[in-house]
């Protein structure tokens, strides 16, 4: 793999990554509520899945799945109910943010652990990185050379720029808290959050298996 193929590659794959999503949404959503730490841990929880697709794709798993219908169909439909849950959760949730006691800014009954485990199962339960990874990934390989440190090099890339995007919006979003303080617009905040999370769950319900 050439310099300019790989610039190209990074390009591409900066496009995709930093187009609004579950994990963005997610991201903007704990930058408001808690602080950079926990925006950190969640967009390591996320990076870590995307990782493991990754592998997954490198094995060939990612290509069996794509290939068969029936097991695209199990991790599409698991995906979807996650994010109609979050969803759910968000609208539930009308809590106002709070500024007097900085230990105040994070859910108490929300544990590190959770939030890194809601971010890495919306990775993991995500068919589309699956897609990118086994569809466009390939068309950067050079198959005159070794693959595997090439797949190590864009996998390498593509969780950096992951990382640092999540972080990015989670940083803007906290810069924001106060003007969010208010709680008619935390309220409708949540409601819309929740809604785009359904909304988006069922347009992944809708995503059709185009390697087969």
């Amino acid at each position: 793999m050439n310099t300019e193929t790989l610039l190209i590659y990074t390009v591409v794959a900066f496009f995709y990554i930093t187009s609004p999503g579950p994990a963005i949404l997610l991201s903007i959503c704990n930058g408001l509520k808690a602080n950079m730490q926990i925006v950190a841990i969640s967009s390591f929880g996320n990076m870590l899945g995307l990782g493991i697709l990754s592998i997954s794709s490198i094995l060939g798993l990612g290509g069996i799945l794509t290939a068969s219908s029936i097991l695209f169909m199990i991790v599409k439909f698991i995906g979807a109910i996650y994010l109609i849950y979050l969803g759910i959760k968000f609208i539930k949730n009308n809590k106002a943010l709070h500024f007097d006691d900085s230990n105040k800014k994070i859910d108490k009954d929300k544990r590190k652990l959770s939030y890194f485990n809601e971010s890495f199962f919306l990775a993991v339960t995500n068919p589309k990185p699956i897609l990118f990874f086994t569809a466009i990934f390939p068309q950067f390989l050079n198959l005159n050379t070794n693959i595997l440190p090439q797949f190590t090099i864009m996998t390498i890339i593509f969780l950096t720029i992951s990382f640092i995007s999540l972080c990015t919006y989670g940083l803007v979003a906290k810069r924001s808290k106060l003007w969010m303080s208010s709680n008619n617009r935390m309220t409708w905040f949540h409601r819309i959050t929740g809604g785009i999370f359904i909304g988006m769950g069922i347009g992944l319900l809708q995503l059709e298996n185009t390697q087969r």
